[in-house]
């Protein structure tokens, strides 16, 4: 094969050539089918080759693709604005459009300093956040992120933001049970404020469900209103990482809802667009900007390509089309029938420690002992072999890490396209077992 000139995620790696997509399926140039069992990486909300976007797509290349955010405003952004502001709760009513979901977060920081900043308080400059976390790969977003793995090479260049346990309830570092616990993970916040000193913080940052570092680990019932009261108490901002959660992920709009909680600015992106152009947003409360407005008018941030119109025309058409196809309002009872299968596995497989996560965004956790928790060795790359399984078999799956440590630990996130029928959830489940199977006849092996 001739070399190539394409950095990729490993740089020997050979990777099937896509070639085209149809709804939940993705087809190479061999022409070999895969279920996309994991919407790329939590992205592809619709699916592949949707009309509509694509017409959406071609309207407005005929009219233009870019302008300069400070030289120009649009209409497919001043609609898409609108609409991100009428289909979330509340205030959250200023859109910052950026082009990933790490640019989303460091626009969100800037925004929660900046908020201070105009009310005259220069010493709110930290972000907290908690481990077993991730929020993007640029250094502003990889400092609040727990993710030990992704860290470790830059941890000279990153501030010490994360500074909680995450809510995960299978591996509870107080050995504590949920609901009798008494929420102690969010407990937690209000002592780590007190050493800190609420003069320094300027906000608190969390993803509704843990995606890539803990494999769609999702809060108890009561978790984020004690973590809004906290904030709340300590003139703290509450910023919600909704990045692979948002535009109905989980069964309604944003993940926060099914907590019953509003944050003050709110990190989107994957599903904005849904794979289909890249675009993402800092979305903030009236509360948030009300000081800017009066002071600076001027949020200290900006990119090239930022609320750019061909991005904003296609994620209109995404969320137009959520809406027109009442697809939020199905996650939650597809994501019940998924869980429900996957439960019947877990009582198939030893090697199954535990199924979590809310709607369309399911996780499920490997272990060498069932009964101990006991994680696989590092060594023994469980969730790449069960990956790399799983895509022979023509299922993609998306790795996460797991571990109360962030290190010690295996999971995979499976989250198919919201438009997933019932017979194919049943399909991308018989797809998994043999996958699993596979990876049991390779455990007997190794013995």
């Amino acid at each position: 094969m001739e070399r190539t000139y394409l950095i990729k995620p490993l740089l020997d790696e050979t990777l099937p050539m896509i070639d085209h997509g149809k709804g939940v399926y993705l087809y190479d140039t061999e022409g070999k089918k895969y279920l996309d069992g994991s919407s790329g990486a939590v992205t592809a909300n619709i699916g592949h080759g949707v009309s509509d976007i694509i017409e959406a797509m071609q309207e407005q290349a005929k009219k233009v693709s870019f302008v300069y955010r400070s030289q120009f405003t649009s209409e497919s952004a001043e609609k898409l604005a609108k609409k991100v502001a009428e289909m979330t709760p509340g205030d959250l009513n200023w859109c910052f459009f950026v082009n990933s979901g790490s640019e989303a977060v460091e626009t969100a920081m800037k925004m929660a300093i900046q908020y201070w900043q105009e009310k005259g308080i220069h010493t709110k400059t930290k972000v907290l956040s908690r481990w077993v976390s991730y929020h993007g790969i640029t250094l502003g977003a990889l400092s609040l992120s727990g993710h030990t793995g992704r860290r470790a090479r830059f941890v000279s260049l990153l501030e010490d933001f994360p500074v909680i346990n995450p809510p995960y309830c299978y591996r509870c570092p107080y050995g504590l049970e949920s609901p009798s616990c008494g929420s102690a993970c969010a407990q937690e916040l209000e002592l780590a404020i007190k050493r800190i000193g609420a003069d320094h913080i300027a906000a608190f940052i969390a993803e509704p469900v843990i995606g890539a570092a803990g494999g769609a680990i999702a809060a108890p019932k009561d978790y984020f209103k004690i973590i809004k009261k906290i904030c709340e108490d300590h003139d703290i901002l509450f910023i919600a990482d909704e990045v692979m959660t948002g535009f109905g992920r989980t069964g309604s709009m944003l993940a926060m809802e099914q907590w019953d909680v509003i944050p003050d600015i709110v990190a989107l992106g994957k599903g904005m667009g849904a794979g289909y152009a890249p675009i993402a947003a800092a979305l903030a409360s009236e509360k948030v900007i009300e000081p800017i407005l009066a002071g600076t008018k001027v949020v200290m941030s900006g990119h090239t390509l930022s609320a750019n119109p061909q991005s904003c025309a296609v994620s209109l058409a995404v969320l137009e089309y959520l809406e027109k196809n009442k697809i939020v309002s199905q996650v939650e009872s597809k994501g019940d029938y998924l869980k429900s299968l996957l439960l019947q596995l877990k009582n198939q497989f030893s090697f199954i420690g535990d199924i979590r996560g809310k709607g369309l965004m399911l996780g499920v956790e490997f272990v060498e002992d069932a009964a101990t928790k006991t994680p696989f060795s590092r060594k023994a790359m469980v969730t790449q072999k069960i990956i790399a399984l799983a895509k022979e078999k023509g299922l993609l799956v998306y790795p996460a890490g797991a571990g109360i440590d962030g290190v010690n630990g295996d999971s995979i996130i499976i989250s198919p396209p919201l438009t997933i029928t019932k017979d194919e959830i049943n399909e991308l489940v018989l797809l998994l077992t043999d996958s699993f199977e596979a990876f049991s006849k390779q455990l007997k092996s190794d013995d």
